[in-house]
């Protein structure tokens, strides 16, 4: 069940108001102020074959009953989350880097290496 969106940014303003956080999501419209508190935003882009074979693995560990999920997942509904997640990853994150006022904060990597990789070089 999604919070009420008074008590969801209350709950952001509260976390970016800390020394140190992490947030994950793709939610740009109401995660905004954790963009422009942010000392780095990190985008993790794993290629799509990776994406892909993750969401239908999950799907098939929640129908097999290996992992437990609240909601039961459909054939539709993963066909539907594979088809967001393509456009989402060919066009609308890469618009939002583009055109982010945030350019000088985001880093760009394809796995958890180039992620230490990245760090590392900026340490």
């Amino acid at each position: 069940m999604k919070a009420p969106e008074a008590e969801r940014d209350h709950r952001l303003r509260e976390i970016v108001s800390q020394e140190a956080w992490i947030i994950e999501g793709v939610y740009r419209s109401w995660v905004e102020p954790s963009l422009s508190a942010a000392d780095q935003i990190i985008v993790l882009m794993p290629p799509l074959s990776v994406q892909e074979a993750r969401i239908w693995n999950r799907y098939e560990e929640r129908i097999s009953g290996a992992v437990f999920g609240k909601q039961r997942e459909t054939l539709q509904d993963v066909q539907r989350l594979t088809e967001w997640n393509r456009e989402y990853n060919l066009k609308k994150l890469p618009h939002f880097i583009a055109q982010s006022n945030y350019r000088d904060k985001i880093i760009q990597v394809n796995d958890n290496l180039e992620l230490i990789e990245q760090y590392c070089k900026r340490e």
